[in-house]
Protein backbone atom coordinates (compact mmCIF):
# COMPACT_ATOMS: atom_id res chain seq x y z
CA UNK A 1 0.00 0.00 0.00
CA UNK A 2 1.39 3.12 -0.89
CA UNK A 3 1.53 5.08 2.42
CA UNK A 4 4.11 7.77 2.22
CA UNK A 5 1.59 11.17 2.24
CA UNK A 6 -1.30 8.91 3.84
CA UNK A 7 -2.67 10.39 6.91
CA UNK A 8 -4.39 8.69 9.40
CA UNK A 9 -6.44 9.98 12.30
CA UNK A 10 -6.39 7.86 15.67
CA UNK A 11 -8.94 8.76 18.14
CA UNK A 12 -7.36 7.16 22.20
CA UNK A 13 -4.19 6.67 20.87
CA UNK A 14 -3.18 6.65 24.29
CA UNK A 15 -4.66 3.13 25.20
CA UNK A 16 -3.52 -0.28 25.03
CA UNK A 17 -5.18 -1.28 21.99
CA UNK A 18 -5.23 2.76 20.22
CA UNK A 19 -1.36 2.97 21.16
CA UNK A 20 -0.42 -0.82 19.22
CA UNK A 21 -2.56 0.57 16.13
CA UNK A 22 -0.82 3.77 16.31
CA UNK A 23 2.68 2.37 16.52
CA UNK A 24 1.57 0.19 13.58
CA UNK A 25 0.78 2.83 11.63
CA UNK A 26 3.59 5.31 12.39
CA UNK A 27 5.87 2.20 11.52
CA UNK A 28 4.74 2.43 7.89
CA UNK A 29 5.40 5.76 7.48
CA UNK A 30 1.90 7.19 7.69
CA UNK A 31 1.26 10.69 8.96
CA UNK A 32 -0.45 10.69 12.14
CA UNK A 33 -3.69 12.75 13.44
CA UNK A 34 -4.10 12.06 16.79
CA UNK A 35 -6.29 13.18 19.50
CA UNK A 36 -6.73 12.87 23.48
CA UNK A 37 -8.66 13.98 26.41
CA UNK A 38 -6.31 16.10 28.37
CA UNK A 39 -2.59 18.30 27.29
CA UNK A 40 -0.87 15.74 29.30
CA UNK A 41 -1.82 12.59 27.15
CA UNK A 42 -0.89 14.81 24.19
CA UNK A 43 2.90 15.29 25.10
CA UNK A 44 3.53 11.64 26.00
CA UNK A 45 1.91 11.40 22.34
CA UNK A 46 4.08 14.05 20.54
CA UNK A 47 7.20 12.77 22.47
CA UNK A 48 6.80 9.29 21.24
CA UNK A 49 5.77 10.23 18.12
CA UNK A 50 7.75 13.07 16.83
CA UNK A 51 6.77 16.88 16.12
CA UNK A 52 6.29 15.66 12.22
CA UNK A 53 3.01 14.05 13.53
CA UNK A 54 -0.55 16.43 14.49
CA UNK A 55 -2.08 16.22 17.92
CA UNK A 56 -5.31 17.69 18.97
CA UNK A 57 -6.85 17.80 22.66
CA UNK A 58 -10.74 16.95 22.19
CA UNK A 59 -13.06 15.91 24.87
CA UNK A 60 -15.06 13.43 23.22
CA UNK A 61 -18.00 13.62 26.12
CA UNK A 62 -18.71 17.61 24.68
CA UNK A 63 -20.49 17.69 21.46
CA UNK A 64 -19.83 21.09 20.81
CA UNK A 65 -16.26 20.95 21.49
CA UNK A 66 -16.03 17.95 19.25
CA UNK A 67 -18.17 19.46 16.70
CA UNK A 68 -15.52 23.03 17.01
CA UNK A 69 -11.98 20.48 16.69
CA UNK A 70 -13.10 18.63 14.29
CA UNK A 71 -14.27 21.83 11.63
CA UNK A 72 -10.72 22.41 12.38
CA UNK A 73 -9.04 19.09 11.84
CA UNK A 74 -11.37 18.88 8.59
CA UNK A 75 -10.07 22.30 7.13
CA UNK A 76 -6.22 21.96 8.27
CA UNK A 77 -6.28 17.99 6.94
CA UNK A 78 -8.31 17.89 4.52
CA UNK A 79 -5.91 14.42 2.93
CA UNK A 80 -7.21 12.32 5.77
CA UNK A 81 -7.29 9.25 4.28
CA UNK A 82 -8.39 6.80 7.36
CA UNK A 83 -10.34 7.31 10.44
CA UNK A 84 -10.20 4.95 13.35
CA UNK A 85 -12.59 5.58 16.19
CA UNK A 86 -10.91 3.80 19.10
CA UNK A 87 -11.42 6.16 21.95
CA UNK A 88 -14.22 4.97 24.34
CA UNK A 89 -15.24 4.88 28.69
CA UNK A 90 -17.20 3.20 31.08
CA UNK A 91 -19.11 3.91 33.89
CA UNK A 92 -20.63 0.87 34.96
CA UNK A 93 -23.20 0.23 37.04
CA UNK A 94 -27.37 -1.76 36.97
CA UNK A 95 -29.36 -0.23 34.95
CA UNK A 96 -32.12 0.34 37.85
CA UNK A 97 -29.55 2.35 39.71
CA UNK A 98 -27.53 4.11 36.94
CA UNK A 99 -27.64 7.68 36.47
CA UNK A 100 -28.53 9.66 33.59
CA UNK A 101 -25.49 11.44 33.37
CA UNK A 102 -23.63 7.74 33.34
CA UNK A 103 -25.85 7.10 30.57
CA UNK A 104 -25.50 10.07 28.73
CA UNK A 105 -21.43 10.84 28.83
CA UNK A 106 -20.74 7.22 27.95
CA UNK A 107 -23.29 7.59 24.80
CA UNK A 108 -21.90 11.22 23.84
CA UNK A 109 -18.43 9.64 24.21
CA UNK A 110 -18.29 6.08 22.39
CA UNK A 111 -21.68 6.58 19.60
CA UNK A 112 -22.26 10.51 19.33
CA UNK A 113 -18.87 11.60 19.01
CA UNK A 114 -18.03 8.91 16.05
CA UNK A 115 -21.18 10.04 14.23
CA UNK A 116 -19.66 13.58 14.63
CA UNK A 117 -16.13 12.71 13.62
CA UNK A 118 -17.10 11.02 10.61
CA UNK A 119 -19.34 13.47 9.32
CA UNK A 120 -17.05 15.82 9.46
CA UNK A 121 -13.87 14.03 7.92
CA UNK A 122 -16.29 12.05 5.44
CA UNK A 123 -16.84 15.00 3.03
CA UNK A 124 -13.35 15.32 2.17
CA UNK A 125 -12.85 11.54 1.60
CA UNK A 126 -15.78 12.03 -0.67
CA UNK A 127 -14.25 14.85 -2.85
CA UNK A 128 -10.76 12.72 -2.52
CA UNK A 129 -12.70 9.63 -3.91
CA UNK A 130 -11.06 7.37 -0.97
CA UNK A 131 -11.29 6.57 2.49
CA UNK A 132 -11.21 3.94 5.05
CA UNK A 133 -13.10 3.75 8.19
CA UNK A 134 -13.19 1.51 10.93
CA UNK A 135 -14.60 1.30 14.68
CA UNK A 136 -13.56 -0.14 17.39
CA UNK A 137 -16.54 -1.98 18.98
CA UNK A 138 -16.28 -4.63 21.52
CA UNK A 139 -17.40 -8.53 22.21
CA UNK A 140 -19.97 -7.38 24.86
CA UNK A 141 -21.85 -5.40 21.68
CA UNK A 142 -23.30 -8.74 20.54
CA UNK A 143 -23.20 -10.72 24.27
CA UNK A 144 -24.87 -7.73 26.15
CA UNK A 145 -22.80 -7.37 29.63
CA UNK A 146 -24.64 -6.89 33.30
CA UNK A 147 -23.80 -3.79 34.68
CA UNK A 148 -22.65 -2.02 31.56
CA UNK A 149 -25.81 -1.15 29.88
CA UNK A 150 -24.56 2.11 28.82
CA UNK A 151 -21.28 0.86 27.16
CA UNK A 152 -22.85 -2.24 25.27
CA UNK A 153 -25.67 0.25 23.70
CA UNK A 154 -22.90 2.29 22.32
CA UNK A 155 -20.94 0.21 21.36
CA UNK A 156 -23.79 -1.53 19.98
CA UNK A 157 -25.08 1.36 18.01
CA UNK A 158 -21.62 1.88 16.67
CA UNK A 159 -22.47 -1.19 14.54
CA UNK A 160 -25.46 0.34 13.29
CA UNK A 161 -23.78 3.62 12.61
CA UNK A 162 -20.99 2.10 10.89
CA UNK A 163 -23.38 -0.49 8.64
CA UNK A 164 -25.69 2.84 7.72
CA UNK A 165 -22.65 4.36 6.50
CA UNK A 166 -20.98 2.34 4.62
CA UNK A 167 -24.18 1.44 2.34
CA UNK A 168 -24.46 5.08 2.15
CA UNK A 169 -20.50 5.52 0.52
CA UNK A 170 -20.02 2.56 -1.01
CA UNK A 171 -20.03 3.66 -4.19
CA UNK A 172 -17.60 6.24 -3.45
CA UNK A 173 -14.38 4.27 -2.76
CA UNK A 174 -14.78 4.17 1.00
CA UNK A 175 -14.64 1.25 3.13
CA UNK A 176 -16.27 1.44 6.39
CA UNK A 177 -16.03 -1.33 8.50
CA UNK A 178 -16.09 -2.56 12.60
CA UNK A 179 -13.78 -4.51 14.58
CA UNK A 180 -14.52 -6.02 18.23
CA UNK A 181 -12.54 -7.31 20.27
CA UNK A 182 -12.51 -9.83 22.93
CA UNK A 183 -10.70 -9.93 26.33
CA UNK A 184 -7.16 -8.06 25.27
CA UNK A 185 -4.10 -7.81 27.40
CA UNK A 186 -4.23 -4.36 29.53
CA UNK A 187 -4.32 -2.89 32.58
CA UNK A 188 -7.79 -3.51 32.98
CA UNK A 189 -7.46 -7.15 32.60
CA UNK A 190 -4.01 -6.77 35.12
CA UNK A 191 -6.32 -5.65 37.54
CA UNK A 192 -8.46 -8.80 37.75
CA UNK A 193 -7.76 -11.04 40.31
CA UNK A 194 -6.96 -15.40 39.28
CA UNK A 195 -10.85 -16.61 40.07
CA UNK A 196 -11.72 -13.66 37.89
CA UNK A 197 -9.31 -14.70 34.99
CA UNK A 198 -9.94 -18.63 35.31
CA UNK A 199 -14.21 -17.96 34.62
CA UNK A 200 -13.19 -15.64 31.72
CA UNK A 201 -10.65 -18.01 30.42
CA UNK A 202 -13.32 -20.60 30.77
CA UNK A 203 -15.49 -18.84 28.14
CA UNK A 204 -12.20 -18.59 25.65
CA UNK A 205 -11.84 -22.00 23.68
CA UNK A 206 -8.48 -20.60 22.94
CA UNK A 207 -7.38 -20.05 26.70
CA UNK A 208 -5.73 -16.95 26.59
CA UNK A 209 -5.93 -13.16 26.60
CA UNK A 210 -5.55 -11.50 22.95
CA UNK A 211 -2.86 -8.95 22.57
CA UNK A 212 -3.25 -5.85 21.49
CA UNK A 213 -1.28 -6.38 18.33
CA UNK A 214 -3.51 -9.09 17.32
CA UNK A 215 -6.18 -6.28 16.99
CA UNK A 216 -4.24 -3.34 15.39
CA UNK A 217 -3.41 -5.46 12.59
CA UNK A 218 -6.54 -6.22 11.71
CA UNK A 219 -7.16 -3.02 11.93
CA UNK A 220 -4.26 -2.14 9.87
CA UNK A 221 -4.98 -4.69 6.83
CA UNK A 222 -8.69 -3.13 6.70
CA UNK A 223 -7.01 0.21 6.19
CA UNK A 224 -5.20 -1.16 3.15
CA UNK A 225 -5.88 -1.84 -0.32
CA UNK A 226 -5.78 -5.24 -0.25
CA UNK A 227 -9.18 -4.54 1.46
CA UNK A 228 -10.60 -2.81 -0.91
CA UNK A 229 -13.88 -5.44 -1.74
CA UNK A 230 -14.70 -5.39 2.43
CA UNK A 231 -17.07 -2.94 3.52
CA UNK A 232 -20.12 -2.96 6.02
CA UNK A 233 -18.64 -5.74 8.48
CA UNK A 234 -17.96 -6.53 11.97
CA UNK A 235 -15.19 -8.59 12.58
CA UNK A 236 -14.76 -9.90 16.00
CA UNK A 237 -11.52 -10.95 18.13
CA UNK A 238 -11.67 -12.66 20.92
CA UNK A 239 -10.22 -16.22 20.68
CA UNK A 240 -12.96 -17.94 20.21
CA UNK A 241 -15.45 -16.37 22.66
CA UNK A 242 -18.13 -15.50 20.14
CA UNK A 243 -18.54 -17.48 17.21
CA UNK A 244 -21.10 -15.65 14.92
Amino acid sequence: MENINSKVFITGATGGIGNAITELFFKNNYKLVLTSSSDDKLKNLQNKFGKDNYYYVLDLSNTQKVEETLKQISNEHKDISIIINNAAITDDGLAIRMKYNQWSKVIETNLSSNFIIIKSLLKNMIFNKKGKIVGISSVVSILGNPGQSNYVASKSGMIGLYKSIAHEVARKNINVNIVSPGFITSPMTDKLNEVQKSNIMNSIPMKKFGEPNDVASLVYYLCSDNASYITGQNFHVNGGMLMV
